[in-house]
């Protein structure tokens, strides 16, 4: 069983390196498609991302279940053809709107961006689901009891994530930069080509690998462990056991008051919470900024730079992942956390500021003095993250692990989609300074969080130099000898 999965790791590897390819390329392929046709206003961009992205939150339980329960292979092939179809048709579209967008009248054009709204949703809900079965379920059935193989997988799987996330993006803004039709066509090409790949090498690895057709089978299995009689019983227990109250309460409230009161109570709550909060943000190169970016005047940027720019952000923060860890293991993920997040205020606050102070009158000065700052900061960002889920994953015991993640995760969810208001109150590029602000606020109430929570679990905040600590005054040495201690404890 061990070979037979190692030898069909790479059908598994290049059809979700197709996946991941296809999508990222549309996500981003999207942005630019309709900052072209829809120049000098985020209005539809903002609608177009905050809808796509409302259809994952609300809908994604659904999927869950339905992924549970299942057959395995109809699932993931209904994906792959809803992530194809829904990018192929919206190309279509796109390429319409391209070419004959001023032949159209307004009505034909809203009912087109309403047409491809509703395309997002279906590609994006099939996207997720793709990348649920695959990385959730598939990876652990093949790798059964052998925790080196799923790891393995699993470190693959990140790896082809992170080159589609920069290289798939990058080729499109090349492509859009020469002409934007041909990136539109390409798009569509690359969507329809791969489709029929991917169709076949998902089957060869289903089939190859027994235990996914077996799902009374796997599905008793969780991670690389087993779920015992006593804790299957408990379960049981646990989800027969209507909730105290009225019927309203027992129905529709219980469900999302116990997971939050739980998710509250724990150690790790204002850690989640202060990273939860720093997915409100415009200073990214995500749809806002990018769309915000398109559409300045002076200076001219164009989506081959925007590529480019997104290129080295990419870069930087794929450098965290090597960085934050060898500091975290000298000085501990509690105080590098604080640093970390210190680093991305910093860098925000400068960039923020210069937009305010200097964008109208030297732009072509200010401009690139921002941009430098929020690819720094985002260093400071990713460094926090790998702190603060090393916090969580220390923290949090195991019977409530599956709660606190998932009501995290629908906090991040709600976060990214406040993060769509202000460009939708604020449309224009010249008023992107007003968006930028509240994500800069949003960052300031995740520091403060996280700074009680060090205030908290340390007592201070910043491990003063012994030169700077006073008894009487003079300074002690051995006051500071015994703080240095208490930090390594």
């Amino acid at each position: 069983m061990e070979m037979e999965s190692r030898t069909i790791a790479p059908a598994l590897y290049v059809s979700h390196f197709l996946s991941m390819w296809n999508a990222r390329g549309f996500e981003f392929g999207a942005v630019l498609f309709l900052a072209s046709i829809y120049p000098g206003t985020l209005l539809p961009v903002s609608i177009y991302a905050l809808i796509r992205a409302l259809a994952a939150v609300c809908l994604s339980p659904i999927l869950g279940r339905f992924l549970d329960s299942g057959d395995r292979l109809r699932i993931i092939r209904l994906s792959i053809v809803g992530q194809r179809l829904g990018a192929a048709v919206s190309c279509l579209i796109f390429a319409l709107l391209v070419s004959r967008e001023e032949a159209l009248s307004s009505v034909v054009l809203m009912l087109l961006l309403g047409i491809l709204v509703l395309l997002a949703c279906i590609e994006k809900l099939s996207s997720i689901t793709n990348t649920v079965a695959v990385e959730r379920d598939w990876v652990v059935v093949i790798a059964a009891d052998d925790e080196a193989l799923l790891q393995t997988l699993n470190a693959q799987m990140r790896r082809i994530d992170l080159v589609c996330k920069l290289a798939a993006p990058l080729a499109i803004a090349l492509l859009h930069g020469w002409s934007p039709i041909a990136a539109v066509w390409t798009t569509l090409a690359t969507n329809a080509l791969s489709v029929g790949i991917e169709y076949l090498l998902i089957a060869r690895v289903f089939h190859r690998i027994p235990a996914l057709r077996d799902r009374s089978r796997s599905g008793e299995t969780t991670g690389t462990g087993t779920v015992t009689g006593e804790d299957q019983t408990e379960l049981e227990i646990s989800e027969q056991q209507p909730p105290s109250g009225s019927r309203f309460t027992a129905r529709y409230l219980a469900p999302i008051v116990g997971p939050l009161s739980t998710y509250v109570r724990q150690s790790a709550f204002l850690p989640s919470l202060a990273l939860s909060v720093l997915y409100l943000t415009v200073l990214s190169f995500s749809g806002q900024m990018t769309t915000f970016l398109l559409g300045l005047p002076e200076p001219r940027i164009t989506s081959t730079m925007v590529g480019m720019l997104r290129t080295i952000s990419t870069m930087v923060e794929i450098s965290s992942t090597f960085i934050a860890p060898k500091i975290m293991s000298k000085i501990g993920p509690v105080r590098a956390g604080i640093w970390f997040l210190s680093w991305q205020t910093a860098c925000s606050s400068v960039a923020v500021g210069l937009l305010w102070t200097g964008s109208s009158s030297s732009p072509r000065t200010v401009l690139p003095l921002f941009i430098g700052g929020i690819i720094l900061s985002r260093f400071g960002l990713w460094s926090f993250d790998l702190c603060a889920q090393l916090i969580i994953q220390e923290s949090i015991l195991p019977p409530h692990r599956g709660t606190f993640s998932a009501v995290e995760m629908s906090l991040q969810n709600f976060f990214e989609l406040c993060a769509f208001v202000p460009t939708i109150i604020f449309p224009r590029p010249d008023q992107f300074r007003y968006p930028a602000v509240i994500s800069l606020g949003a960052l300031y109430l995740s520091a403060a969080l996280y700074a009680k929570f060090v205030r908290d679990r340390r007592g201070h905040l910043l491990h003063m130099p012994s030169c700077l600590k006073t008894v009487r005054g003079r300074s002690q040495p051995g006051h500071a000898y015994q703080s240095l201690a208490t930090e390594v404890e």
